[in-house]
């Protein structure tokens, strides 16, 4: 059992990354759904929670079927990171959760997110404030480091642990490769390994199937895998990887029915959060992870992401049930995280 605080997860959980425009609540209810065992809301700018910024605001909405859930907070002030976390406590969220790892220039040029790899001391400092702030407990994403000339992510942990924090997410590139190259989890092994480090250590990054979270789990020793892009469109990702390390067999594909099914159910429950105008087009980004691999789609996906009232994409659906339902998972249009 890997243990968070006084949070209980399983032996080797899976997590579910916290993405930017990805990982809102209808998101993360189709992951819970398919063997999620923790998520993070998607990052909230210090300020803006301050500054009582709707989007912001917005972004700390949890469900109790969420559970256990984590909101992420990001920021490069201490006084601000440290009030935002007092926010974040009135909603009760399971763990808060600061970014250290968010590569974009727009965060990084405000000193945030990943901006702050080259500064281990104010990194501290900010850590510090926000377990001091909260009675919850804390937990950090990050990366490497800033380049490949200053990956510091063994001092980062022991410091962040000696300040109090819960739990470590390690994504294994650096701030410099952005999201291309291949991670480097050999860094993330070397944390674990060390005698020092008595937290639990999430390893992240390039998990996009069973066999390699198998194999990573076995090549280096991590506690959890935390999983993003690849649940994009694919939320059956948990569960299959679940069910090939308990068996060593594969789950079968998702079917155009599940599919279809997933589609329909993300953008009922974003409706339901957020309105039919937002919930419909928050949703648009999604069909073509979900429908990705079918022959001969584009017309439907014009139409899925053009038409404005949630009436014509649920007829949309609909319509391919009808036509492509037929298609078997092994099929042509089988994308697959087998």
């Amino acid at each position: 059992m890997v243990k968070i605080g006084n949070i209980e997860l399983p032996d080797f959980p899976l997590l579910l990354a916290p993405m930017e425009d990805v990982s809102d609540p209808p998101f993360r209810r189709l992951c819970k759904t398919h063997g999620a065992d923790l998520m993070f809301s998607e990052f909230i700018s210090s300020e803006g929670l301050i500054r009582d910024a709707m989007k912001s605001r917005q972004k700390l909405d949890i469900f109790d079927y969420e559970r256990p859930v984590g909101i992420q907070i990001f920021g490069g002030d201490e006084e601000a990171m440290a009030l935002s976390a007092k926010i974040v406590e009135t909603v009760n969220p399971d763990i808060v959760d600061i970014n250290f790892g968010c590569p974009v220039k727009k965060v990084v040029c405000k000193g945030a997110g990943a901006g702050v790899l080259k500064d281990i001391d104010l990194m501290v400092r900010l850590t510090k404030a926000v377990v001091n702030s909260t009675h919850l407990p804390v937990t950090v994403k990050t990366r490497l480091g800033w380049d490949e000339d200053s990956i510091n992510i063994d001092e980062v942990a022991e410091r962040l642990q000696d300040v109090g924090i819960k739990a470590l997410s390690i994504h294994g590139r650096t701030r410099a490769q952005m999201y291309k190259g291949e991670a480097d989890w050999s860094h993330i092994a070397r944390v674990k390994n060390n005698p020092r480090i008595q937290i639990p250590i999430f390893g992240n990054g390039d998990i996009d199937s069973p066999e390699k979270a198998l194999e990573y789990k076995n090549r280096y020793g991590i506690d959890g895998i935390m999983i993003g892009r690849a649940a994009i469109g694919y939320p059956w990702i948990f569960n299959e990887i679940k069910h090939y390390m308990a068996t060593g067999e594969h789950l079968p594909a998702p079917t155009l029915e599940d599919r279809v099914e997933a589609a329909t159910n993300h953008l009922k429950w974003a409706i339901e959060w957020k309105g039919e105008r937002v919930g419909v087009f928050e949703t648009r980004r999604h069909y073509t992870n979900y429908f990705k691999g079918i022959p001969n789609f584009k017309e439907y996906r014009q139409r899925m992401v053009t038409h404005d009232d949630a009436v014509d994409v649920y007829a949309v659906l609909e319509e391919v049930r009808e036509k492509f339902g037929p298609l078997t998972p092994k099929g042509e249009f089988q994308s697959g995280c087998n």
